[in-house]
């Protein structure tokens, strides 16, 4: 598995986003100066790393999900696999619509 610091780096996605180092990292707990050490080269912690594709590479607004909406998709991923497939396939349309709507 391909870590962050492979799939992107993460100076040039902050840039791509319009954002200063503190705003940038502050959106997944990282101090400015720690977030200045990951754009020089430092490697990311694991934890570190997941919050960065999940913000940034997924784009997934973390204000919106809370640890019930998380034990949901577990409970669904474990007891109805099928429907957790099913569902998946049914957002992927969905989801490149928003991508590209807020690509234009």
């Amino acid at each position: 598995m391909q870590t962050i610091q492979t799939i992107r780096n993460p100076r040039e996605v902050r840039r791509l986003a319009g954002l200063n180092q503190s705003d940038f990292w502050s959106r997944i707990g990282v101090t400015q100066s720690g977030g200045s050490r990951y754009e020089s080269g430092r490697a990311m912690p694991k934890p570190t790393q997941q919050l960065f594709r999940l913000v940034y590479i997924e784009r997934v607004d973390l204000s919106k999900i809370n640890r019930q909406d998380m034990q949901i998709i577990d409970y669904l991923k474990e007891t109805h696999p099928d429907l957790y497939q099913s569902l998946q396939k049914a957002v992927k349309p969905f989801d490149e619509a928003q991508t590209q709507g807020a690509a234009a």
